[in-house]
């Protein structure tokens, strides 16, 4: 792990954030729109779409069942890991659209560099195991490349360029550090969909403290109350 102080570590994750990936994705989905067409902007958002969902429901498995792997520490895909990596590639695609396709295969590569530079800060910064940054930069890659390799020979269409690659820019900067409480919103729907009132824990769940204890035997429990169901905390 390289040495970076704790202010830099920040600086890069923020650039994974739904708050700046997301309206980067909505705004690559318009210039395809606009500039090439409908059926490129909606396959690009489908894509992400199943991206970020993969994302949500292994989360939720894990908040709301304490569904995970223990071996590999992993309790859902990291978003952060995935948006970046999923976005910034295309971004960059998107750009050098005109360019010559070694160009435009270095402009991919950054992406997916940056993409997993966000992925080893959400490690560094003790958000996401490893298992979980290295599963995001998998999905968010593969999204990335599948839209790619299917849009590889899309005709240059009316897009400036420079509006594009000032566009991006712009948001870019203006959204960085924006942050949405992604996780919050998550947690709301796991509880929901569990009926349990708090969600699962790493710390308790790597320890075993949710593992249910054997059951009593009937004569023990026969002038007891009802056990109540298993609620996580």
């Amino acid at each position: 792990m390289p040495e970076l102080p704790s202010h830099l570590w920040y600086l890069i994750t923020s650039f994974g954030g739904a708050g700046l990936t997301l309206p980067l994705a909505l705004a690559i989905g318009l210039w395809l729109a606009f500039g090439y067409s409908w059926r490129l902007a909606a396959g690009w958002l489908v894509l992400l779409g199943i991206a970020i969902g993969i994302v949500t429901v292994t989360k939720i498995a894990f908040l709301g069942w304490g569904v995970g792997i223990r071996e590999l520490d992993f309790t859902g895909v990291s978003g952060h890991a995935m948006l970046s990596t999923a976005v910034y590639p295309v971004a960059f695609f998107l750009v050098l659209l005109r360019a010559r396709p070694p160009l435009r295969i270095a402009g991919i590569v950054a992406g997916i560099a940056a993409g997993a530079a966000v992925g080893l800060s959400r490690v560094a910064l003790e958000a996401h195991s490893p298992s979980e940054a290295v599963t995001g930069c998998f999905v968010g890659a593969l999204t990335a490349l599948a839209f790619i390799r299917w849009a590889w020979h899309a005709q240059p269409g009316r897009l400036s360029v420079s509006a594009v690659t000032i566009s991006l820019a712009i948001l870019a900067f203006t959204l960085h550090d924006v942050r949405v409480p992604t996780q919050r919103w998550v947690t709301h729907i796991a509880l929901k969909v569990s009926g349990h009132e708090r969600p699962f824990v790493r710390a308790k769940w790597k320890a075993g403290r949710y593992d249910r204890a054997p059951a009593a035997p009937v004569s023990q429990t026969s002038n007891t109350l009802s056990p109540q169901p298993f609620e996580p905390v």
